[in-house]
């Protein structure tokens, strides 16, 4: 099949995505809620409108669902912008429903951050990678490998090494 050129996409329009797993299961979204995806502005930009579905080769059924979600809810209600650069690196400014959008299994929550990287939709990159901070704050190298089931493999005399090099930054 060939590209079919027609006009730019309007953000009135529709668009056509086809996830990974399923070639058959076409979900189709307004053309302002694909675009927070960088990626298919671009491409939109690039082959104007196509009644043809944009496949996102490294994105699952389950995950565009959930990305798709995200970008509605974000579409119709907008996060203000910050012009303070300090507010990049706050955890502990994350709104009730981005809270409990990212209310999933780990599984889950790290295939949102790789399809959020691939799309490109820094927003929902940085609040998925947030909520990993906030999952690893305050807790032991212990605590974080049993969290993300992270096997040690340093001897004993490697970890201690490390720890030494790295005291400067242990909170006292």
């Amino acid at each position: 099949k060939k590209f079919q050129y027609y006009r730019k996409p309007t953000m009135s329009d529709k668009v056509k995505l086809q996830a990974s797993d399923d070639p058959n299961n076409v979900i189709e979204v307004d053309a302002a809620v694909a675009r927070m995806s960088q990626t298919i502005h671009n491409m939109l930009e690039d082959i104007g409108t196509t009644d043809l579905p944009i496949p996102l080769h490294n994105v699952t059924s389950k995950i565009l669902t959930k990305v798709i979600e995200y970008c509605q809810y974000h579409t119709e209600n907008p996060t203000p912008k910050s012009d303070d650069k300090k507010d990049e690196k706050r955890t502990d400014d994350i709104s009730p429903w981005d809270k409990n959008f990212c209310s999933v299994d780990q599984a889950t929550l790290f295939e949102l951050i790789l399809a959020a990287n691939f799309l490109d939709i820094k927003p929902l990159l940085d609040l998925t990678c947030k909520t990993v901070a906030n999952m690893i704050k305050g807790k032991t190298p212990e605590e974080i490998r049993k969290t993300f089931n992270i096997k040690n493999d340093f001897t004993p005399e490697e970890e201690e090494k490390v720890r030494k090099e790295n005291e400067w930054c242990e909170e006292r």
